[in-house]
């Protein structure tokens, strides 16, 4: 939590929310490892003013919670803000991951949420989920619609399968011999972290040229200072080191190419919740398959776009997106919602 407690001015409070060793009554193995000790959510809850509506963000793949660094004291001005670590990630319990198949694995990461929500006593929350974690707040509001006031989905994965038309460059691929070694990694899950690890005490050197390429020289907006350069990479390392749990759900959940095995898409018309999708101009998400999702929806569904911001448009383009995130909730925080118009600079697809 160091990284945090450097780039935050707005009060906090860090606990440990004790989850069990697996939901009431399962025998599933993708909570209890090798034993049945309690796991718990790493959470952060951000001090508020009184009856601030609730929002809950969840982080993405091979990331943590320190992800939204540059958020959190924007958004606590108007939010309740609660942030977790995902099971298996950041600083929460790493369990042995024991799961199998796309179900198990899903249940691991919608199932681990549901206890937490139970622990901390919550309904009637927005749920906010980034990529991947974006893919686990919609299967959570599908399961669970009645705890959710609100699904912003940003740069979610899951919207495309390898059925898409623009998946055909990658079955291509898939065919040479480099396709085919990268696919083989793949389906062994050997994951970025491994690498990382594997990499020993050049690790955390990686990770620094990646920090400041993509968040400096390749950045498509705001790019880090050195010091939050310096401090993102040692957070970084530290959670993509830690023991493996959590990332192994991706051969599980994603195809090669990131192309969903159980498309979000084709849950679209059970949708209950309403739903807001943001995205970058340049996020390597495609928005066009929120697009195709809003066109089977019963539910309200906004798309908006921020420019000057990639898939991390948190970090690229932090005012951009706090007014998209305003906007999005502005039932809930505006006392005449239907005449606000959509801020300057954003644009709605």
């Amino acid at each position: 939590m160091i990284f945090i407690m450097e780039y935050k001015r707005t009060g906090y409070v860090q606990e440990h929310v004790n989850i069990g060793s697996g939901p009431p009554g399962s025998k599933v193995r993708w909570f209890r490892s090798s034993s049945d000790e309690p796991r718990f959510i790493n959470t952060v809850t951000f001090d508020s003013k009184p009856d601030s509506p609730t929002l809950v963000m969840v982080h993405g793949y091979a990331a943590s919670q320190g992800f939204f660094f540059r958020n959190f004291d924007a958004l606590a001005s108007r939010f309740r803000i609660i942030a977790v670590d995902q099971l298996g990630w950041g600083g929460s319990s790493r369990p042995d991951f024991t799961c199998r198949s796309t179900e198990e694995t899903e249940a691991w990461f919608i199932d681990s949420f549901e206890e937490w929500r139970k622990a901390k006593n919550l309904s009637n929350f927005i749920l906010l989920g980034h990529s991947f974690g974006g893919y686990v707040a919609s299967k959570y509001a599908l399961k669970h619609p009645e705890h959710v006031q609100h699904l912003i989905l940003v740069g979610p994965a899951g919207f495309s399968s390898e059925s898409d038309a623009k998946s055909e460059f990658i079955t291509k691929f898939r065919a040479t011999w480099k396709g085919a070694v990268l696919n083989h990694l793949w389906e062994s899950n050997f994951t970025p972290q491994k690498l990382v690890r594997g990499l020993g005490p050049w690790g955390p050197n990686m990770v620094r040229k990646y920090t400041s390429a993509r968040f400096g020289t390749h950045s498509t907006g705001q790019t880090l200072t050195e010091e939050e350069s310096s401090l993102l990479t040692d957070y970084v390392y530290h959670t993509l080191a830690a023991k493996a749990s959590g990332e192994l759900c991706l051969k599980y959940i994603f195809a090669f190419g990131a192309f969903a095995r159980m498309p979000l898409l084709h849950s679209a018309p059970e949708w209950k919740v309403p739903t807001t999708f943001i995205y970058g101009y340049q996020d390597w998400m495609n928005y066009q398959g929120a697009q195709e999702a809003r066109k089977q929806m019963k539910v309200p569904c906004e798309i908006i776009r921020v420019p000057q911001a990639g898939h991390f448009v948190f970090i690229d383009n932090p005012s951009g997106f706090h007014s998209a995130v305003f906007y999005a909730c502005r039932r809930f925080l505006s006392p005449d919602p239907d005449n606000e118009s959509l801020p300057e600079g954003l644009s709605s697809a």
